[in-house]
């Protein structure tokens, strides 16, 4: 606009200046100017001289030219994503006016003009498709990898990692569990204090063997689940020692062994009391066969819980590799070393403890409902539906299978869920009967575990067959009771409370009980009765 301003000026200022000249003092056009003659008016416009709307000078040149001025526009960056022209200078008659400041604000730096950039360290050049070697995009290489030139990036073997300058590749340190760490020392002090309480309960059983409690918990098969208590505690060494081929051999056998020992002497102890409460709940006992009243040698238990555990043991043998080997993720800066363990000899025996728990478990629930004489089977029964059911096979090792396979901690998890194990054992099992040894004596009695009101059993020759009347054998009964009675120097209670001694006898004279205490005689062969069930379950 100021262009067209301009023109108009330059044309009144020529049109004022010929009025001036040709017409002097008059006002308007004279006779000279009309008509107005273009060459004459052509020369008082290459004359004009003023200044223009914009401050500059406005003239003509011989050829009718006015001085050139240009203004210089820089196409520059605003922001983000936007562009656009800015005043930068200018040109005119005076000469150059620029601002160095807005076209170079680094005047100190070099301009490069390149098509791409030189790759720091750690990148290799990508060359874009369908363009010229000069041009590249720069990539960084993984983790992992380093850079063999300038165009291939090479990831390192398991084991290796790139070296600082990632020129190559250099060995990582291995890693296994050391005693200083908290995980270790935390499972080591449970482990030890653990066996502590072991080595007490086996040496207070062994101290009191001879004393009812434990004549009637089935003192081998006691003996062997204290025995695989320890060696579930033991197992949390082998467990944090440096994986070596015997450590190696010896986790896999005691992890798989400790439940096995534990859990296979359970069923049989929960089995005994079972069998024979089968027989005993028959209405008529004397048509009952003599052979299922023969009880089983005291070392038949124990071979028994040996057979059931020599599964595991063998198992673990068989599906264990014990050669230790390092491993390590390819994306991951470490390197440790563990026992090369497959996912078989991990499920595989922890299946076959989960049967021996279910069998234990159906057995315990079998003897649910037996009499005070088998009290065993009811501290049994509590255990594996507190203990075992409940807090071994729902929490311990249903934690123990995820955690186990889905994280870095299989070492700690694993010394955890069998220490755990081997005391929820421990204290079920065991705990009740230690305190009846230690804090109440009173209740270390014959008659705690063998007096029963539900078990009525006659005693007397047990080849006594259905041809006797019933007045028979209740007489036979009472006769033989009556005998051991008097030899003990026992005193029976009649139902009225009265003590009453049994006569003294003699071989030539057998003692015949008074009809004064046939109620209470009914109540001794309660007792007697159930001593034999109780032998039985023992």
């Amino acid at each position: 606009m100021g262009f067209v301003v301009n023109a108009i000026y330059s044309m009144a200022h020529g049109l004022h200046s010929m009025q001036r000249a040709l017409c002097a003092g008059e006002n308007g056009l004279c006779a000279h100017m009309r008509p107005i003659d273009g060459a004459t008016l052509l020369d008082f416009l290459m004359k004009t001289n003023f200044t223009g709307v914009s401050g500059e000078a406005i003239l003509f040149d011989q050829n009718g030219d006015s001085p050139g001025r240009y203004e210089i526009m820089n196409f520059k960056k605003m922001g983000k994503d936007y562009y656009d022209y800015i005043n930068v200078g200018s040109w005119d008659s005076s000469g150059l006016k620029i601002d160095d400041d807005e076209i170079w604000p680094t005047q100190d730096a070099i301009i490069k003009s390149v098509c791409s950039e030189p790759c720091d360290k750690g990148q290799i050049k990508v060359i874009r498709k369908g363009e010229v070697s000069c041009c590249w995009t720069c990539t960084p290489c993984k983790e992992n990898e380093f850079v063999f030139d300038e165009y291939t990036c090479r990831a390192c073997q398991l084991g290796s990692w790139p070296t600082y300058d990632l020129t190559g590749c250099a060995q990582i340190p291995v890693e296994f569990l050391r005693w200083g760490e908290p995980e270790p020392i935390a499972a080591v002090v449970f482990s030890c204090l653990g066996l502590l309480a072991t080595f007490f309960v086996t040496a207070v059983f062994v101290v009191h063997r001879d004393t009812p409690v434990v004549k009637s918990s089935s003192r081998e098969l006691c003996y062997i689940i204290l025995a695989g208590i320890c060696l579930g505690y033991l197992c949390t060494f082998c467990l944090m020692a440096r994986p070596r081929t015997a450590h190696c051999y010896l986790q896999r056998l005691g992890v798989g062994l400790s439940p096995a020992m534990c859990y296979s002497a359970l069923v049989t102890k929960t089995n005994a009391p079972c069998a024979s409460w089968r027989g005993s709940k028959k209405k008529d006992l004397h048509r009952a066969k003599p052979a299922s009243w023969r009880l089983s040698p005291s070392w038949s238990s124990p071979l028994d819980s040996s057979y059931c555990s020599s599964p595991s043991s063998s198992r673990c043998s068989s599906w264990s590799r014990p050669l230790s080997s390092t491993t390590t993720p390819p994306l991951d800066r470490c390197v440790r070393l563990i026992c090369n363990t497959s996912t078989l000899g991990v499920v595989a025996p922890l299946g076959y403890n989960g049967l021996l728990i279910l069998s234990c478990t159906f057995y315990a629930f079998k003897t649910r409902n037996v009499p005070a004489n088998f009290n065993e089977a009811k501290y049994v029964a509590f255990t594996m539906y507190v203990a075992f059911t409940m807090y071994t096979t729902c929490i311990i090792w249903l934690a123990f299978v995820p955690i186990y396979f889905g994280s870095d901690y299989k070492i700690i998890t694993t010394c955890f869920s069998v220490s755990l194990s081997a005391t929820v054992a421990l204290g079920c099992m065991f705990l009740p009967k230690v305190y009846i040894i230690i804090a109440k004596p009173e209740r270390n009695v014959r008659s705690a575990f063998t007096t029963s009101t539900a078990v009525r059993m006659h005693v007397g020759h047990t080849s006594t067959t259905t041809t006797h009347s019933s007045n028979t054998s209740r007489s036979g009964s009472l006769l033989n009771l009556w005998r051991r009675r008097g030899s003990a120097g026992e005193t029976l209670r009649d139902a009225k409370g009265t003590r009453t001694t049994p006569p003294a006898t003699t071989p030539d004279s057998p003692a015949t009980p008074p009809e004064s205490v046939g109620s209470g005689v009914r109540g001794s062969r309660r007792g007697a009765s159930a001593e034999a069930s109780g032998q039985a379950s023992g």
